[in-house]
């Protein structure tokens, strides 16, 4: 057994179930190179790591969170802090709370989010999660303010591992707009490990932005599975701009017809930094529809990673699926792997997917130059804007939040 998960198992404090959950992945071990989805990423650094478990209160600068207002969730190395939060602000309908216990665990494992078996973070997010997120909005309520989920990360006595449970569930003809903020205050290189259930009731929405820019020694791994009900519809954004080593699952399954999606995000690979993204949809109703729009970076001696796979099931003929995912590579010492993938299994659907890795215009470069530009400040304008286009078409309650996010990280770019 690895150093890592002698570790995370010395920390162990649930009950009987969640004790064989956690035994099955110590007897299964971490992925290997062989695994297919963790081809691309490498675990061998991290299973020789050790890791404890936060313990105590970690003083919270109030600063790293005066840009982010209520309603408010904030856990600090995975435990929910009470001081820094506030709900005042909720609406009538909508539940938010902290979890903890049986009552985390069990709804962490009904039958439609329990994880598979090569899912090894997933299953170690259900068998030691302390605390996460529960969101529920009920059936009708139209909650029009964002509610903010901030994730700190703070240095300790030792490096720490956290992991969250969390579930997200929104009624009948519901609507909500959730924003996650994962960040840090002094640098650390802790490990995050979080499961996520989301699930959208017939003609509910929601709209999801995810901001990760958490300390450039940080390991995070996440993951995300999404159930869509008849005519729902979910809004997704996800910004990778932080961590040493960020790893997240998205899994979204279109069960109801007329369900619709629409899931983008921008990787920007900087320094050293690895970034893995994995997504999965898959048609299931008919007259489904997602839209998927991804932007990758590469600087420095980073490496992105990109896997977009579509599965339109039989049965699920009328449906619409559509993936664009473009890299740009600004640099000999980047490296980026995409890997577009769909498969077809129905009748009377309209698909398309690509992929592009490349670099910057040179056309354009000459044009921004003669008209006076510096190289630097040509290959920065030309960078913003190849990945502004997704900040830009996101959903009017987030568009702001992940605007200004998005410049303040390319704006410490290295563009020489």
């Amino acid at each position: 057994m690895s150093a890592l998960l002698d570790s995370l198992a010395a920390g162990f404090g649930g009950d009987a179930v969640q004790r064989t959950l956690l035994d099955g992945v110590l007897r299964d071990g971490l992925p290997a190179a062989r695994n297919e989805s963790w081809k691309c990423t490498s675990l061998r650094a991290l299973e020789r790591r050790v890791f404890g478990t936060p313990e105590g209160d970690v003083v919270v600068d109030a600063a790293v969170l005066a840009d982010i207002p209520a309603p408010r969730m904030v856990f600090v190395n995975g435990r929910f802090d009470a001081g820094h939060s506030s709900f005042a602000t909720l609406p009538d309908g909508v539940t938010l709370s902290p979890r903890s216990g049986a009552a985390l665990h069990g709804r962490a494992l009904t039958p439609e989010f329990a994880p598979s078996r090569d899912a090894v973070f997933a299953r170690l997010a259900s068998a030691l999660a302390a605390d996460g997120v529960l969101l529920q909005v009920a059936d009708g309520v139209r909650a029009t303010e964002p509610i903010h989920l901030v994730f700190l990360g703070e240095p300790a006595q030792a490096d720490v591992a956290s992991h969250v449970s969390h579930r997200i569930t929104i009624g009948v003809d519901a609507s909500a707009a959730v924003v996650e903020h994962h960040r840090h205050g002094q640098a650390h290189a802790n490990l995050s490990n979080a499961l996520t259930g989301i699930e959208l009731a017939a003609g509910a929405g929601l709209v999801h932005a995810r901001i990760q820019d958490e300390s450039s020694r940080a390991t995070l791994v996440t993951r995300t599975d999404v159930l869509l009900g008849d005519k729902a519809h979910y809004e997704r954004v996800d910004l990778e701009l932080g961590a040493a080593l960020s790893r997240h699952d998205l899994t979204i399954k279109l069960l109801g017809s007329g369900a619709r999606v629409s899931a983008n995000g921008v990787l920007l690979g900087t320094g050293r930094r690895h970034i893995d993204t994995q997504l999965a949809v898959e048609h299931l109703g008919r007259d489904t529809v997602c839209d998927l729009l991804w932007r990758g970076l590469g600087a420095g001696r980073s490496r992105a990673v990109f896997h977009g796979g579509i599965v339109i099931q039989n049965g699920a003929d009328g449906a619409d699926a559509r993936l664009s995912n473009k890299n740009l590579l600004l640099g000999d010492g980047a490296e980026i792997d995409t890997q577009p993938v769909l498969e077809i299994h129905a009748d009377e659907v309209k698909a398309a997917h690509g992929a592009t890795v490349g670099q910057l215009d040179p056309t354009a470069m000459f044009y921004l130059r003669s008209r006076g530009l510096t190289e630097s400040d040509a290959r920065r304008l030309l960078t913003s804007a190849f990945c502004r286009e997704v900040a830009v078409g996101a959903p009017a309650a987030v568009r702001d939040v992940l605007a200004r996010a998005l410049e303040r990280s390319l704006a410490t770019l290295d563009l020489e």
